[in-house]
Parts: structure tokens; C-alpha cells; sequence
């Protein structure tokens, strides 16, 4: 039974997100594959945060997380957000163009794609929390954004 979901979700293929979020003086940030939309009025997204990771610690305490869809050619930048590890001193922002939101989170500039959300819930699910947004600000280019785990599955997953 196992094997055979695990085959399912492989082959999937899911869009990949990087989420980030400002701690006091910190900025982190992590690539993301559990993420979806769960309501339409009002506009909810959730995005789950592995305990294992770095930005899972500091979005425990935040009340905006932003939400990054990279373009396909993005992978560089997703192997940076997923393949490296702020536990392991990495500055995941430096020699990355970035803005801050007014809302606290940074926002990297060459997302095709971002959306800021307000935190509205936080659930356990298993050795990830599930965090509901409410979505209250929103850009797109028109730049494609599917950026997909496919394209980096070969990556060893940071922290």
C-alpha cells in the first residue's frame, strides 16, 4: 500500500513555492511542495512547513508569510530555497534581489508570482504544520510560473 502512493504523489509532479518570512532581525526562506488553495470567498491558501526546517521555527511566531511561484527556468533559485539550510548558516537571501513587503515578509524580485497571506490558522499534520493564509495581497507577471518538483527532485532537501 505504501509503495504504491508513494508512487502516486511521485508522479504528480506538484508546483513548487518558495515561502518566506521575517523573524525580528531574520529572514528566512524555504522551497515548498505541500501547498494548495482551500477557499474561494474568502481567499485561503495553505502552505505546510516541514518541522525539520528553519523557516518552519521562524513563521511559529509570524503573522504575514509570503508566497513565491518561481518560472520554469527558476531552478537554480529553488535549489537554493530547497537544497540549502539556515541551520547550517546559509544566508538563503544574500546575492538574491529582494524586497520587504510592508507586512514584514521578503519578496524575492524575480518571482513571476507572489501573494502575501495573514496567518489565520495553524494545524498539526504529522511532521509538517499546515498553515492557513488569508490572502491580502497578490502579484503576477506575465511571466510563466510553474516551477515543478520534477525539475528538482534530485535535490537533497536542506533543512
Amino acid at each position: 500500500m505504501h509503495d504504491a502512493y508513494d508512487e502516486l504523489v511521485a508522479r504528480s509532479d506538484p508546483a513548487l513555492v518558495v515561502v518566506t518570512v521575517a523573524a525580528g532581525e531574520d529572514d528566512h526562506g524555504c522551497l515548498v511542495g505541500f501547498h494548495t488553495q482551500v477557499s474561494i470567498e474568502p481567499r485561503r491558501h495553505l502552505v505546510c512547513l516541514s518541522h525539520a526546517n528553519a523557516t518552519w521555527t521562524a513563521a511559529g511566531g509570524a503573522t504575514h508569510l509570503g508566497v513565491q511561484l518561481l518560472g520554469p527556468g527558476d531552478v537554480a533559485l529553488a535549489r537554493r530555497f530547497g537544497g540549502t539550510s539556515a541551520h547550517d548558516g546559509v544566508d538563503k537571501f544574500d546575492a538574491v534581489s529582494w524586497h520587504r513587503h510592508p507586512t514584514g515578509p521578503p519578496l524575492l524580485d524575480v518571482a513571476a508570482a507572489w501573494f502575501i497571506g495573514a496567518v489565520v490558522a495553524r494545524h498539526a499534520l504529522g511532521d509538517h504544520t499546515g498553515i492557513v493564509l488569508d490572502v491580502v495581497d497578490a502579484a503576477a507577471t506575465d511571466s510563466p510560473f510553474a516551477l515543478h518538483l520534477g525539475q528538482v527532485r534530485d535535490m537533497e532537501a536542506g533543512r
